[in-house]
C-alpha cells in the first residue's frame, strides 16, 4: 500500500471516531437532563408528601395531648377519692363509740353531783367507793380520746362554750365564763358536746 493510500484510511478512521465521540456525547448530556428531571419530580412529590403528613402528624400530636391530659385527670381524681375513703376510715375508727360515750356523759354528770355531795353521807367508806368507781370511769374515757372542756375563766368561744346567761363580774373581764353550769367534752378533738355556761358581760 503506498503512502497516499495509508494517508486516506488513517482520515477516515479518524471521521468514524470523530462521530462516534459526539454520538456519545450527546446521549449523555441527554441522560444529565434526564437525571435530572427525574430527581426534581422526585423532590417534587417529597415536598408533597411532607405538606400532606403535616396536619396528619399535628392531628396526632393534637390527640396526644388530649390523652395525656385525661390520664391526668383521671389520676387526680383518683387520688382524691383515695384520700377521701382514707380520712372517712378514719373518722369511722375515730367516732365509732361517739353514741356510747355520749350516753356516759350523764352518768358523769350524776357522779359529780353525788360526790359534791358525800360531805352529807354517813357512810365514810361508800362515799370512798364511789370517788374511786368514777375516777376508774374517767380513766376509761381518757384512754379513749374523751377530753373534758376548759371553759372557767376562758374567754368565751362558741365554738366549744354554750352560753345559757350572761352576768355582771368583777373578778372576769368580759366575755369570759365566769361558771360552768354543765361540762364540756370532745372526743379525738371534735366537741360532743359544749360547756354549758355563764359569761361576764
Amino acid at each position: 500500500m503506498s503512502d497516499k493510500e495509508k494517508d486516506e484510511v488513517l482520515k477516515d478512521g479518524a471521521s468514524s471516531g470523530d462521530g462516534m465521540t459526539g454520538d456519545t456525547a450527546a446521549e449523555k448530556e441527554q441522560e444529565k437532563k434526564a437525571d435530572e428531571t427525574a430527581d426534581a419530580a422526585d423532590s417534587g412529590e417529597r415536598a408533597e408528601d411532607r405538606e400532606a403528613s403535616q396536619p396528619e402528624e399535628k392531628e396526632s400530636e393534637k390527640e396526644d395531648e388530649d390523652l395525656k391530659n385525661q390520664y391526668l385527670r383521671l389520676a387526680a381524681d383518683f387520688q382524691n377519692y383515695k384520700r377521701r375513703t382514707e380520712k372517712e376510715k378514719s373518722d369511722i375508727y375515730a367516732y365509732a363509740n361517739e353514741k356510747i360515750v355520749t350516753d356516759l356523759l350523764d352518768v358523769i354528770d350524776n357522779f359529780e353531783r353525788a360526790i359534791a355531795h358525800q360531805g352529807n353521807c354517813a357512810d365514810d367508806s361508800m362515799a370512798e367507793g364511789m370517788s374511786m368507781i368514777f375516777k376508774q370511769l374517767k380513766g376509761v374515757l381518757e384512754k379513749n380520746k374523751v377530753e373534758e372542756i376548759k371553759a372557767q375563766g376562758e374567754e368565751f368561744d362558741p365554738n366549744f362554750h354554750h352560753a345559757v346567761m350572761t352576768e355582771n363580774s368583777v373578778e372576769f373581764e368580759s366575755g369570759k365564763v365566769t361558771q360552768v353550769l354543765q361540762k364540756g367534752y370532745s372526743l379525738n378533738g371534735k366537741v360532743i358536746r359544749p360547756a354549758m355556761v355563764k359569761v361576764a358581760e
